[in-house]
């Protein structure tokens, strides 16, 4: 269930609501039972088979993180920690890439090998994680064992969250889910936060969808210019696809009283390719950067091979979290020797302005490989960026979608840009400007239910992952 489908915004949503804020039962319990029960049906709807993989995630986790705490400080402690890891990567393992695998070794190795094709379940990369989250922070005392499977299941399955993120980490709230207080101003914030975010999905990311779909399946036969044109659709749709529902499930949380942390920060206007990873999706970059990166001694390491050792395997496994295709090992791997280059060269804080150039140049290449369904459509593509086998520099049907898509190329600048930012910080308060926010947040849920309701184009990019 997409939260920019007409079934969340008219029915499930407003009836999530109605039973959550009813003014009868107010009670803590009733308010996290209804949640819990109204998440795993809302994951349900579109997994109900594999809606039993979760919950049976939810028990061992909870179990796990009881042990954790029960003999904290002790190897038994740490053995339920390394148990979590293995359950957990190994679910992760069977669904995700085990058909991946067995494709690889019957190709290299045994070609009567008969490959179990698997279905994967939607978002089981974020559950998964929060999962392993909710132990690891009991062990570490970063937050308190839930006594109940019932708390531990409502922070794994919380609707908001459970599909495509952000990874909400256990300790950021672990006191909200018992403790929380819904408040008028939380609600309006959420609420107002939620159509923003919805207008970036719907109004953005899918129209500039539409252009990267086309140029993706015309490989090897586009223009210089129209190859330009298609990756920055993409670049655009990615963003404001992950960060407009980034937008909606923070909003969303927040209606319900929890606080859950950004997910993105104007991730395009970095100088550095770290700094670019210190923007966006910045809950999977801290979750590896705190439960990975660290313990294996991040940047505080006596010798540069083990320094390059550890970003080797974070952003091995980061790639390989997205998806079970070499496009997004060999992805991973480019940001691996990027950042190794940065950090042992210090030279992207000598840039200056050119910081942005080099940054964006390659995130764009980055997300061709990403975008593209083999190493070689990547690599056919990037050489028709400079002209190699490209059709021609320019030709019509790069004009004809630069003229057609060219007022949401323009948004996606400005908005991918603190603009709007800067421009509440500085009016805000101020009679004018309110009203003009609240006519601003109106006129976008208008238009974007209007795009809902007459536009069936509406994919969601992270729900593969």
């Amino acid at each position: 269930m997409l939260f920019s489908s007409a079934i969340f915004l008219f029915l499930f949503l407003p009836l999530v609501l109605i039973i959550y804020y009813n003014p009868i039962f107010k009670s803590r319990i009733f308010r996290n039972t209804v949640l819990l029960i109204l998440s795993i049906g809302f994951y349900a709807w579109g997994e109900p088979v594999f809606v039993l993989v979760m919950l049976l995630s939810i028990v061992v986790n909870w179990y796990l993180g009881l042990l954790a705490d029960k003999y904290r400080n002790t190897s038994r402690s740490r053995i339920a920690m390394i148990v979590a890891v293995v359950y957990n990567m190994g679910i992760l393992f069977i669904f995700k890439y085990l058909t991946f695998a067995m494709e690889n070794i019957k190709f290299y190795l045994f070609q009567d090998l008969k490959v179990i094709k698997i279905a994967l379940p939607i978002g089981i990369s974020f559950f998964t994680f929060q999962a392993l989250s909710y132990v690891f922070d009991v062990y570490r005392n970063k937050g308190e064992a839930q006594r109940t499977p019932f708390n531990v299941g409502l922070y794994v399955s919380f609707f908001p969250q459970l599909i495509a993120g952000p990874i909400v980490r256990y300790e950021t709230i672990a006191n909200e889910i018992r403790n929380r207080k819904e408040k008028i101003e939380d609600f309006y914030l959420g609420s107002t936060r939620f159509i923003m975010g919805l207008s970036k999905k719907v109004l953005l990311a899918n129209n500039l969808g539409v252009v990267a779909d086309r140029t993706f399946a015309e490989v090897g036969h586009l223009s210089v210019l129209m190859s330009w044109l298609g990756i920055l659709a993409y670049a655009f749709q990615i963003y404001f696809d992950f960060s407009g529902y980034s937008d909606m499930a923070i909003g969303l949380g927040k209606m319900f009283g929890f606080h859950f942390l950004e997910n993105f920060n104007f991730p395009y206007i970095a100088k550095s390719i770290s700094e670019f990873w210190r923007r966006w999706h910045i809950s999977l970059s801290t979750w590896f950067r705190d439960y990975l990166y660290f313990p294996l001694g991040g940047s505080r390491v006596e010798s540069k091979f083990r320094l390059v050792f550890n970003l080797f395997v974070v952003w091995l496994l980061t790639g390989i979290w997205h998806g079970a295709n070499w496009t997004f090992v060999v992805w991973g791997l480019l940001y691996f020797v990027l950042l190794s280059i940065e950090k042992l060269t210090g030279f992207s804080k000598k840039l200056g302005w050119f910081g942005h150039v080099y940054t964006l140049f390659f995130v764009l290449l980055g997300w061709v490989i990403f975008r593209s369904d083999s190493i070689e459509l990547a690599l056919t593509y990037m050489a028709g960026m400079f002209g190699i086998n490209a059709t021609s520099l320019v030709d019509g049907m790069a004009i004809q979608y630069l003229v057609h898509y060219s007022v949401f190329y323009i948004a996606g600048f400005i908005f991918s840009m603190p603009v709007a930012k800067w421009i509440d910080e500085k009016f805000k308060g101020t009679l004018v400007w309110d009203i003009a926010f609240a006519v601003m947040v109106l006129l976008t849920l208008v238009l974007s239910i209007s795009a809902i309701v007459n536009n069936t184009y509406n994919p969601f990019i992270y729900f593969n992952f």
